[in-house]
């Protein structure tokens, strides 16, 4: 089958390859990929930047999100049927969605919503997850707290935004002048126009901050949290418990010293900071379907790229310019 593999880490190393069809465990359903969406952590994975955490063997098929029909089952797998239309961000050492097809987990799988289209679905599962998993697994968001979403017109921004209001937040959000309206419709309450203002000058006393630029951005957003406040970052540095997440604990000092100096920061604004790397879950995907389904939630696309334009679509993602999601289809999926 077609597919774009790793052939080796760097920015040039996304090949189009041929590979056999990936074989069927007995808890993995084959899916007939319809749609995968590009998502920044394939340009870190594809650079190598996760290379000893994620000990991916090159040359290895890259993507963690997908949409299409289910074509085979494995022995064990009784929630799926053959011709299912399913969606799913397939676990770490699994994915591999930029291909023809792909042999999932049935636990990380879940019914495509029906409201949506295959490239509509395809830009849903790992935003939606990370979104829902930061601001409820990991910050217990409640109705009436304060919740500051950097980026709100990029691909997570945007649905964590709608996520948010979801749980009843009040819901700030950094975004150009060009993306004020965008956001405003996805629900934000307060908008900080970043080409002109500094959001530390207008936004103090929030619950939780959801950062996904770092940097002196991160540490800015430490100063606008009151005291006992949460900032999570979803690009680091990654702190202990991410070390426990991977089932690396040997790795806690090692990333205890990675995070030491923002910890630090935190600690002494009396303020908390957690590293977020967001994991598969096909159960909690099951209960997103719900929430697209009922239009709690709609996914947000900037548009979409054919399959064999998948180093296209790779390189329009790396220019930074998107307002939502980019999505690769095949057989004209829509």
């Amino acid at each position: 089958m077609k597919a774009f593999a790793v052939t080796e880490y760097g920015p040039d190393g996304l090949k189009s390859v041929d590979v056999a069809v990936p074989a069927v465990g007995a808890d993995d359903v084959l899916i007939d990929v319809r749609a995968a969406s590009i998502n920044p952590l394939d340009k870190m994975v594809r650079n190598g930047e996760f290379k000893q955490l994620l000990r991916y063997k090159t040359p290895f098929v890259l993507g963690h999100d997908v949409a299409g029909v289910v074509t085979a089952l494995g022995s064990a797998v009784r929630d799926f049927s053959i011709g299912d239309a399913v969606y799913a961000r397939p676990r770490d050492l699994r994915i591999g969605t930029f291909a023809e097809f792909i042999a999932v987990n049935q636990a990380d799988v879940a019914h495509k919503p029906v409201s949506l289209s295959f490239a509509e679905a395809g830009a849903v599962p790992l935003v939606a997850l990370a979104a829902w998993q930061a601001l409820v697994d990991v910050a217990d968001v409640k109705p009436g707290q304060r919740v500051l979403v950097h980026a709100g017109a990029g691909g997570l921004g945007s649905t964590v935004i709608q996520v948010a209001k979801h749980l009843g937040a009040y819901v700030a959000t950094t975004a150009s002048t060009a993306d004020i309206d965008r956001v405003r419709d996805l629900g934000a309450d307060e908008v900080v126009d970043y080409t002109s203002q500094d959001f530390t000058d207008v936004i103090a006393g929030y619950d939780v901050v959801l950062d996904s630029l770092g940097g002196t951005n991160l540490e800015k957003s430490l100063t606008v949290l009151k005291p006992g406040g949460l900032a999570i970052s979803v690009v680091g540095p990654p702190d202990p418990d991410f070390a426990s997440q991977l089932g690396k604990k040997l790795l806690r000092p090692i990333m205890s010293i990675l995070s030491r100096k923002i910890r630090a920061q935190a600690k002494n604004l009396g303020v908390r900071y957690a590293f977020f790397f967001m994991r598969a879950d096909g159960a909690q995907l099951e209960h997103l379907t719900s929430l697209y389904d009922s239009g709690e939630l709609r996914p947000v696309l900037d548009r979409t790229f054919p399959f064999e334009s998948t180093l296209d679509a790779m390189a329009y993602v790396e220019q930074g310019k998107a307002k939502g999601k980019i999505v690769i289809t095949q057989d004209g999926a829509a």
